[in-house]
């Protein structure tokens, strides 16, 4: 079971920022009504421009409704499934696209963002797994489940209690065992004009 996998960061950082990572080794463990509360509250005082809060999630807990948990696994991408077949929660996350006046929130994806990460964070604190996914199929989701028009799906998190990884197939295994990597600073943060690196 490999809960610990700080980030080998720079320079320090908050821990909680530096210890989430995406495991794939869940157990069956029910997670608590009181912990998915606790992190869609944190979800819900994420930040967004003009405090519109465009974020929407749709929660599908095994233990309280299994027949709705099954309809969004259906959605999840085989390979996905492989490994989510123990999780005990999946939300979506989506983003309300139009603002009060019907017109496009340019901001809503990117605010809806903010919220799942302050939902995966929340997560990580409880000491609760948490895996955003883009691979699922996002028209059979949006059928399903009947969403508006204006209402984009974005993600699925799967949401559980740390698993064993010797269990995973062995692919998946070496990628929970390896070191966890990013781009350097340099590549993806510019200064004062395109393409120009920042300096450390």
């Amino acid at each position: 079971m490999t809960k610990q996998k700080p980030a080998p960061t720079a320079v320090p950082i908050h821990e909680l920022i530096a210890g989430r990572w995406s495991p794939r080794a869940y157990s069956s463990e029910p997670v608590s009504r009181e912990a998915l509360h606790t992190v869609i509250e944190a979800a819900r005082w994420a930040p967004s421009g003009y405090n519109l809060q465009p974020w929407r999630f749709l929660v599908f807990d095994r233990t309280a409704d299994e027949a709705a948990f099954k309809r969004a696994f259906a959605t999840l991408v085989p390979f996905n499934q492989q490994w989510n077949a123990p999780a005990p929660v999946l939300i979506a996350v989506m983003a309300h696209t139009l603002n009060a006046k019907g017109e496009v929130n340019r901001t809503a994806q990117y605010d809806a963002g903010a919220a799942a990460l302050s939902l995966v964070l929340q997560a990580h604190a409880l000491g609760l797994a948490a895996h955003q996914m883009s691979g699922f199929d996002v028209h059979a989701f949006r059928t399903e489940f009947a969403l508006p028009n204006e209402v984009e799906p974005l993600s699925i998190i799967s949401i559980g209690h740390y698993g064993d990884a010797e269990k995973l197939e062995p692919v998946l295994r070496e990628r929970e065992k390896a070191q966890r990597t990013r781009s350097a600073v340099g590549e993806v943060v510019y200064e004062n004009t395109w393409k120009h690196p920042f300096k450390v």
